[in-house]
């Protein structure tokens, strides 16, 4: 467990070294210690964002008491969290259950651009690519780059593409698109490098929501595949 600064005014916790080799057990541990810090409730702290190995904790430096001369807000904060952290949290009777979503997505077509470059990396077709993607289960590992953009793990191996060398500069909101290892979903307007595979019609942030994003760090998802005409019913 390291803890970095991050400017003035907000640190990184970096929970697990490796992301990569295991992403539900490396997730695991960044929510359990999400969970051990949002319930210390330390005064100051005013948001915390999760990322696939790291926590960002933001917080107003006026609001740090400092314990003793000498120490920044980040030397206070940083014995606070080590504090928080070294305490083995017990084991709850009940995991918290984890949220599956179903998102609807028509496939291919206008929203689509980039379905024939992901089938033919793949050395698959297009109708595999699609049936691949909607059958599997991901896992919510971070939102970010954009509010409500959902980065999600489980993309099938064989559908991994490389981002696009040049990307485009504006992709319409509900994009559903495939970078690297990962699928994700542009929540708006926006520029982006991925590979565009289909369109939800869901918005996926909406600040007059509440919570203003459908999605958040842990939650499972689940992609519906349906038609131009159910798409634009909905």
């Amino acid at each position: 467990m390291e803890i970095t600064p991050l400017g003035d005014s907000a640190l990184i916790v970096h929970v697990v070294d490796q992301f990569a080799a295991d992403p539900n057990a490396s997730l695991n541990k960044v929510l359990t210690a999400l969970r051990s810090i949002e319930a210390a409730r330390i005064p100051g702290v005013i948001d915390l964002a999760p990322a696939y190995a790291t926590i960002g904790v933001f917080y107003d430096p006026a609001r740090i008491e400092a314990v003793q001369e000498n120490l920044t807000p980040f030397d206070v904060l940083q014995a606070k969290i080590q504090d928080v952290l070294s305490v083995v949290p017990k084991k709850r009777k009940k995991e918290p259950k984890q949220l599956l979503v179903e998102i609807p997505v028509c496939y291919g077509g206008e929203f689509g651009p980039d379905l024939a470059e992901v089938a033919r990396h793949a050395g698959i077709d297009e109708a595999d690519v699609i049936r691949r993607h909607a059958r599997a289960t991901y896992r919510v590992a971070c939102v970010g780059f954009v509010p409500g953009f959902p980065f999600l793990s489980g993309l099938p191996p064989e559908l991994t593409t490389p981002r696009r060398t040049t990307p485009r500069k504006v992709v319409p909101a509900g994009s559903v698109g495939i970078g690297g290892a990962q699928t994700g979903i542009y929540p708006s307007k926006s520029p982006g490098g991925w590979n565009l595979i289909g369109r939800t019609p869901w918005r996926l942030f909406d600040v007059q929501r509440q919570p203003a994003s459908l999605l958040r760090a842990g939650d499972r998802v689940r992609f519906r595949q349906i038609s131009r005409k159910e798409f634009d019913s909905l």
